[in-house]
């Protein structure tokens, strides 16, 4: 296959490099491939020791990142009366109840988030084929069914995201933007990885964390060493 001219010189870059990086050495990679038109987004990829076939080896958890993550979130509320006030005035995109949830149930996914008050979650629940799939269904865990809704816009606004197990048994999540300063990505990549390490199950055996990658959109995965991380 014909590699084009910047997958040669991504490759030449990684030639040089080790198999196994600390995050500052892997941010700096990731910096200095071959730039892209548009602000690559920063993904991590945490392989864990669990079983998430079994219900007491799930992970699920929230953290915010102080840097939060670049990304233009479009937020959904769900709630009735003074509940609405509330999330428009603390920078709620869509608020509303019952015409809301009908244009969810008939396809409309254009958002990055939904909030939903405890008194909607029987009609919120009945849209679980549509946003379950996308990740989009709020839970108590993960502070998205509240009473207070303010303060969980304002949350998420800021950059407060969730983080979840897949049945691969791994967690896949953005920590900000190549934009962003080395200082500021490795805070947000820190802060993560302490979230997800406080959240190992009990019933957990051996090593939690097996592997973690940092990738950047259209550039190459990196292996972080393991080792580098007992020092966060």
């Amino acid at each position: 296959m014909r590699q084009t001219k910047r997958k040669k010189e991504t490759l030449k870059i990684l030639k040089e490099k080790q198999e196994n990086n600390s995050i500052n050495d892997a941010i700096d990679i990731l910096k200095n491939c071959p730039k892209v038109k548009f602000d690559p987004t920063i993904e991590i990829s945490i392989s864990l020791g669990v079983d998430p076939k079994k219900s007491d080896q799930q992970v699920r958890g929230t953290v915010s990142l102080p840097h939060g993550t670049g990304k233009k979130i479009t937020l959904v509320v769900i709630a009735k009366g003074d509940k609405e006030k509330e999330a428009t005035e603390a920078g709620a995109d869509y608020v509303g109840c019952d015409e809301l949830v009908e244009k969810i149930k008939n396809g409309w996914t254009d958002f990055n988030a939904l909030i939903a008050t405890p008194d909607m979650m029987r009609e919120v629940g009945k849209l679980g084929k549509v946003l379950g799939p996308r990740g989009l269904m709020p839970s108590p865990k993960a502070g998205t069914v509240t009473q207070d809704v303010a303060k969980a816009v304002k949350e998420v606004k800021a950059g407060k995201i969730e983080f979840k197990v897949n049945k691969n048994g791994i967690i896949n999540n953005v920590i900000g933007k190549l934009s962003f300063d080395t200082e500021n990505l490795k805070e947000n990549f820190n802060v993560l990885i302490n979230a997800v390490n406080k959240s190992k199950p009990a019933s957990s055996k051996g090593q939690f964390i097996r592997s973690v990658f940092l990738s950047s959109t259209m550039g190459p995965g990196l292996k972080i060493d393991l080792q580098s991380l007992l020092a966060i």
